[in-house]
């Protein structure tokens, strides 16, 4: 992002996805319509890739979340294990990291007995060791993702 005004437009709706197009106007000194083409410009580049709602994990009923890191039973196996745990929905996140594990979920579920099964499912479905570290208080998360000035 070499343009601040596409930067600000980025940084406005990090903060609040559903700001309108005449707020988006009066953050970065344009038109609504000229705030609209930019909008459209970076969705169609891929810049923008989607806008969703964030829930409140407790208020849905997945109050208890934790990090599971995974590793292969056997090193030797495919690396596949992103697409064999793809339909378990309680994971939101499959980050693949350096280090002595292969993957680090983050997974959200309703209670203790619901993240042992997940934690069953995940070894049988992708012949993996776990390591499960349970998320006591979440201080932030979501936070925006505000653009840089490349040089």
């Amino acid at each position: 992002m070499d343009d601040s005004v596409d930067r600000a437009i980025l940084a406005e709706i990090s903060r609040d996805g559903r700001a309108t197009l005449s707020q988006l106007s009066d953050a970065v000194g344009l038109s609504v319509s000229a705030v609209q083409s930019r909008l459209r410009r970076l969705e169609t580049r891929g810049v923008i890739t989607g806008y969703r709602a964030l829930l409140d994990p407790e208020k849905v009923g997945t109050p208890l979340s934790a990090f599971i890191e995974i590793t292969p039973l056997d090193p030797a196996q495919p690396d596949i294990a992103p697409e064999q745990l793809e339909h378990l929905d309680a994971i939101e996140a499959c980050h693949s990291i350096a280090g002595d594990a292969s993957y680090m979920l983050f997974v959200r579920v309703a209670s203790p007995r619901a993240l042992e099964e997940l934690v069953r499912d995940i070894r049988l479905a992708a012949s993996v060791n776990t390591r499960t570290t349970v998320v006591l208080q979440t201080y932030y998360e979501h936070r925006p993702i505000i653009p840089i000035a490349h040089d």
